[in-house]
């Protein structure tokens, strides 16, 4: 089998010959640019300059060398986004700073802060109001240079053998509506005021079904797997209550997988949410989801096992493949091979599943133990 094909058929509940591997084909299922730097290194690899696919979060995208030496079956197209695009950093002092097309202020501290974080949302404090919504200087999300020379790309792709990947260009409605007007905010007005936070969820809606209307007539014929993201879960339990999310955020994000659906009926439809959401998996099943990413099993009630033998008939498991916050970064190279064949035995058995990590690979993670657990895939991951 080529990659696309041990992709498709595990898309399909099926065993390929052996388990797709994923690293670096969206910006939830990457590597931090230290963490690549090393690895490079510690592979005997020749120091390349290396490219970031996300500046806030620093990831590296993979090489084509390290692609062919790991055996990485998916390739990601990474539409032009405030994580990639017309990012001008300024000398803040003791920082590097940034302001996006939305309107949002990053802050990266010096001489070696690892990545981005949000400072400043542009409609902050109490008092936001449909009219403060209404005047926001929203970006256009059906530009076509936002997907400019994917189409190329995603054929070279496709003619490699490599399954493909697209993610859009923001982050989902209830993770983006925090960041417009403050998490704290968000919040406050989903249980209080639900019609001004009504409008920014409306907002959010209208720009992807607009940037999804603009892309996949160009593109749903040559991605497999489309992906969306939202954040609903802690390490415990949810940010939100079940309640919530079905009365104010499930209605919009089905109209969003519809329409999807409807452009690109032959792509799966992937969606990403950290921490325990086992409460919510029956809903994105319900609303289209058919992947569910990235499988956050060191959270309360994301047990591989139970996971799978719960959903894995409705669900394919993207992640999942090994701990990376306790594991991955602490562990002996022994403890991550010994977690990456406990995971593979709950999650890849009658197919439904692809390897990849609890999130990205962040900078504090030692070479070896990356290394360690590609050689338990390799070992482990075979049908």
């Amino acid at each position: 089998m080529d990659s696309r094909e041990r992709l498709l058929t595990t898309l399909d509940h099926r065993e390929p010959d052996r388990i797709p591997f994923d690293m670096g084909s969206t910006q939830i299922s990457g590597i931090h640019v230290v963490a690549y730097r090393n690895l490079r290194e510690a592979l005997g690899l020749t120091p390349v300059e290396i490219t970031l696919c996300d500046t806030i979060q620093q990831l590296a995208l993979p090489d084509g060398d390290v692609i062919n030496k790991l055996g990485i079956d998916v390739r990601g197209l990474f539409p032009l986004n405030s994580h990639n695009w017309q990012i001008r950093v300024e000398d803040a002092g003791d920082c590097w700073e940034y302001h996006d097309e939305w309107g949002i202020t990053y802050q990266r501290f010096k001489p070696d802060g690892l990545y981005f974080s949000i400072v400043k949302v542009p409609l902050s404090g109490p008092d936001v109001s449909v009219g403060d919504i209404e005047k926001h200087d929203w970006p256009d999300m059906a530009d076509p240079k936002r997907i400019e020379g994917l189409r190329d790309k995603a054929e070279e792709y496709r003619a490699a053998g490599y399954g493909v990947v697209i993610k859009d260009p923001f982050a989902g409605l209830f993770e983006f509506a925090q960041r417009v007007v403050g998490m704290e905010n968000c919040l406050i007005m989903m249980a209080s005021n639900k019609q001004v936070i009504g409008v920014v969820f409306d907002k959010l809606k209208e720009l992807k079904l607009a940037f999804w209307e603009m892309a996949l007539p160009e593109l749903g014929d040559v991605v497999d797997v489309i992906m969306h993201a939202d954040d609903y879960g802690t390490q415990q339990s949810q940010l939100i209550s079940p309640r919530m999310f079905r009365d104010q955020l499930k209605p919009r994000w089905k109209e969003i997988l519809d329409r999807v659906g409807e452009l690109a009926p032959q792509a799966k439809r992937m969606f990403h949410s950290c921490g325990n959401v086992r409460p919510l998996l029956p809903d994105f099943i319900e609303i289209g989801v058919e992947i569910i990413n990235p499988v956050h099993i060191r959270a309360a009630q994301m047990d591989p096992v139970e996971l799978k033998r719960e959903f894995g008939s409705d669900l394919v498991f993207w992640g999942g493949g090994v701990d990376t916050q306790g594991v991955l970064p602490g562990g002996s190279p022994q403890q991550v091979k010994d977690d990456v064949r406990r995971n593979i035995e709950a999650l890849a058995p009658g197919g439904g599943y692809v390897f990849n990590t609890v999130h990205n690979i962040q900078a504090d993670v030692p070479p070896e133990n990356i290394i360690a657990m590609w050689e338990a895939w390799q070992e482990y991951g075979w049908y």
